[in-house]
C-alpha cells in the first residue's frame, strides 16, 4: 500500500513537472509569435525608406549626408531585426533592436525635419504618401511592441514565479526582455514659456 501511495505521490510530481514545462513553452511561444509582428511592421517600415529616400534625392541635393545617414541607419536596423528575429527571447538582441529603431526613428526625424525647407518636397504627393505610410506603420509597429511586451511579461512571470523557476533554471529558460525603441525627441523635456 505504502509503494502505491509512493508511486503516487512520484506521478503527481512528474505530472505537475510537465504541465510546468509545457506551460514555459507556451509561454515562450507566445513571446515569438508576438515578435512575428513586430517583424512584419519593421520589415515594411525597412523596405519603405529606400523608396522614400529616391523620392526626396532630387530635391535634397545638398542634404546628401542626410540621406547616407538614413541608409545607414536603415542597415543597421535591418541587421538588428534579422538578429532579433533569430531568438526573440535574447536580451542581447532585443536591446540592440530597440536602440537601433531608435536611432533610425531619430534620423527619419531629422529628415522630415529637413524636408520642412522645401516647399516643392513638402507638396510632392510621393512624399505625402511616404510619409503617411510611415506613420501608419509606426502605429502598428507601437501596437505589435505593446503586445509583444504583454507576452514577454507573461513569459517573465511564468519563468520566475516559484516554484515555475525550478524547472525553468533547470531547462535552462531565461527571462526576456521587453522591446523599448525610445527616441531623443521623447526624452527631451519640452520647454513651456508662459509669455
Amino acid at each position: 500500500m505504502s509503494l502505491l501511495i509512493f508511486l503516487a505521490i512520484i506521478a503527481a510530481i512528474v505530472l505537475w513537472a510537465i504541465g510546468i514545462y509545457n506551460r514555459l513553452v507556451n509561454e515562450r511561444n507566445r513571446v515569438r509569435n508576438a515578435f512575428a509582428q513586430i517583424d512584419v511592421q519593421l520589415t515594411r517600415r525597412h523596405d519603405l525608406i529606400p523608396n522614400l529616400v529616391e523620392a526626396v534625392k532630387g530635391y535634397m541635393k545638398h542634404e546628401r549626408e542626410t540621406l547616407e545617414a538614413v541608409i545607414k541607419a536603415r542597415n543597421v536596423a535591418v541587421s538588428a531585426l534579422e538578429a532579433a528575429k533569430a531568438d526573440p527571447s535574447s536580451a542581447a538582441a532585443i536591446q540592440q533592436l530597440g536602440e537601433s529603431e531608435g536611432a533610425l526613428g531619430s534620423i527619419l526625424g531629422r529628415l522630415f525635419a529637413l524636408s520642412e525647407a522645401y516647399p516643392d518636397l513638402k507638396a510632392n504627393t510621393n512624399m505625402l504618401q511616404f510619409q503617411e505610410e510611415l506613420t501608419t506603420t509606426e502605429n502598428k509597429v507601437a501596437f505589435s511592441r505593446q503586445a509583444f511586451n504583454d507576452s514577454v511579461m507573461s513569459y517573465n512571470n511564468t519563468v520566475e514565479n516559484f516554484p515555475n523557476n525550478f524547472i525553468a533554471g533547470a531547462f535552462r529558460f531565461e527571462t526576456a526582455s521587453f522591446l523599448e525603441i525610445e527616441s531623443e525627441e521623447k526624452r527631451e523635456v519640452p520647454e513651456v514659456s508662459f509669455t
